[in-house]
Parts: structure tokens; C-alpha cells; sequence
């Protein structure tokens, strides 16, 4: 007799709500639908203030926390030495700035840390609520000279345990293992070193393990890929989705429209539920009985 597969939690959440109406309103149907457990939201889009009230709906059954946004968007306030047109730079560039230590000097420190508080405001102020987590956009939250300002806000504002931050992090053994896009997924794995433990000795709890890294290609088989991400995925992992209804607003901003697309056909329908029960996998809340 065939032994069924434990039973796992895993933590489904879809960056990027708030970037445009498809993306907010593909999250917002999955998450009814029961096929996503959160979001992750960015607040300085023009989009936040409407569509943030969309959210009252799910935002009791469903991780709902900030998306920290440094890149390719427009700051919440003025950042004059961060983004001294008024827009911010690409990742690759702001990847660099961090790594070679230009994010350390005490301007660029202000702006960074009064951004932060401009986004997590903008959180609550139109939520009503503290978010259930932060991570970055593009991993932004992982950067060196952006690390230590997201864990500190997060420490100070909020109850201890209360609020968890992504960790990145996973074994270079797995993600070879798996064979999707390593390159990509070793340099997010590496930035994330550390992360765990600065993390615990402020009392915030992070997730235990991380997945969902590939290169949006179109073409790529998503089902395919979902079913690596999720085998053999620990317990409390979480996965990181894109997916998004289609939208005009949404094709100007994003060069991954297609792909988003794909991923949110196949997270509604039927083939996902049934990889689901094969895997032994339920999706559920990180935030629900975590201690850091």
C-alpha cells in the first residue's frame, strides 16, 4: 500500500499587489479562491490608496504585509540623494551602490530609513492595520545597507513576533538540486546569509525556506515549475508568485506581463489543486503561530 506524503504547509504569497489594477485584482481573485495564503503590496504605486481598500475582504484570512519598493518606481518622498530625479534606479544599480558600500553614507542612510517609514505609513494608514510581514521588491529588503534599516523599523514599531520578514535563504545544494535557474537563485540565496539570525536577535520571525526563483520567460513550463518549487519543499517554506489579469496599465510598467499571465491561469484552475493533494501540501498563513 502506497503511503501518502505527510502533510506540509506551505506559504503561497504573490509580490507586486498595487503595482497595477491586473495584478491587485489577479491577487485579490486567487486569494478568494483560496489559492494564494497572502500578498505582498506595494505602497508608494499611484494604484495603493485605491486599491488598498479592496483588501478588507481577505486581509483576516490572508497574510497581507508591505512589499518594500527601492527600484524602477517613484519614492514615497523625496529621497535627494537616493533618487535625486525623483525616480529610483534599476536593482542592478542599486545591487552595486550596496556592494561596493555607496548606500553606507549618512544621506543616502537617511533617505533610505525615512522611505521605509513612508511605506510601512502608507501600510497602515490605508489598511487600518500593521502589515503581517515585509520583504523587497526584487529582494531589495536583502541589500546590505538596506538589511539592518528594514529589521530595525520592523523591531521598533511593532510587537515582538508580531511582524515576520522574508528570508531568502535556501541550501545551494537544493537549489542545484532543482536546476531552475541556480545562477539567479544561488546570488538571492547568498545576499540572504545572515538574515535569519540578525532577525531573531530583534525578535522577528522569518520563514524557513524560499523558493519560486526563475526567469519569467514566457515560454517556460510554470506547472512544471511550481511542481519543482514545491518538491520536496520544507514545512513553513514559502513560494514567491507573479501572477496578474491581464491589463494595459500593467504592459507599460512590466516586462513580464505574459508570464504573470500564465501564472495566474494555472494558480485558478483545477491541475493546481490536484499537484496540490499529490504533493501532501496545504497552503496556510505564516503569520499564524509564529514566535521568532
Amino acid at each position: 500500500m502506497t503511503v501518502p506524503p505527510p502533510i506540509r504547509t506551505i506559504i503561497l504569497n504573490a509580490d507586486d499587489y498595487g503595482l497595477s489594477p491586473g495584478v491587485s485584482q489577479g491577487i485579490l481573485a486567487l486569494i478568494r479562491q483560496g489559492r494564494l495564503s497572502g500578498t505582498s503590496c506595494m505602497t508608494a504605486t499611484p494604484f495603493w490608496p485605491e486599491h488598498a481598500p479592496w483588501l478588507a475582504e481577505v486581509i483576516d484570512r490572508a497574510d497581507v504585509g508591505l512589499h518594500l519598493t527601492l527600484t524602477d518606481q517613484e519614492p514615497a518622498g523625496p529621497c535627494p540623494a537616493l533618487a535625486p530625479n525623483g525616480r529610483f534606479g534599476g536593482v542592478g544599480d542599486l545591487m552595486v551602490r550596496s556592494l561596493t558600500g555607496r548606500l553606507m553614507g549618512p544621506a543616502i542612510q537617511a533617505d533610505l530609513a525615512a522611505e521605509i517609514e513612508r511605506q510601512l505609513d502608507l501600510f497602515e494608514v490605508h489598511t487600518g492595520r500593521p502589515p503581517s510581514h515585509v520583504d523587497g521588491h526584487q529582494h531589495v529588503h536583502l541589500l546590505p545597507g538596506v538589511r539592518g534599516l528594514v529589521l530595525d523599523a520592523v523591531a521598533r514599531r511593532y510587537p515582538r513576533g508580531g511582524v515576520y520578514v522574508r528570508d531568502c535563504s535556501e541550501p545551494v545544494a537544493a537549489i542545484l538540486a532543482r536546476g531552475v535557474d541556480s545562477v539567479k537563485a544561488v546570488i538571492i540565496a547568498t545576499l540572504a546569509r545572515g538574515l535569519a539570525g540578525a532577525a531573531a536577535r530583534r525578535g522577528i520571525p522569518t520563514n524557513q525556506g524560499f523558493r519560486g526563483v526563475y526567469d519569467f520567460g514566457p515560454a517556460r513550463d510554470f506547472p512544471a515549475l511550481m511542481a519543482k518549487f514545491l518538491d520536496p519543499a520544507r514545512d513553513r517554506a514559502l513560494i514567491m508568485v507573479h501572477p496578474a489579469l491581464s491589463d494595459d496599465v500593467l504592459a507599460g510598467l512590466d516586462p513580464v506581463v505574459a508570464s504573470r499571465q500564465v501564472e495566474q491561469a494555472y494558480l485558478s484552475g483545477d491541475a493546481f489543486a490536484q499537484l496540490l493533494d499529490r504533493s501532501g501540501v496545504r497552503l496556510g498563513r505564516l503569520q499564524n503561530g509564529l514566535t521568532p
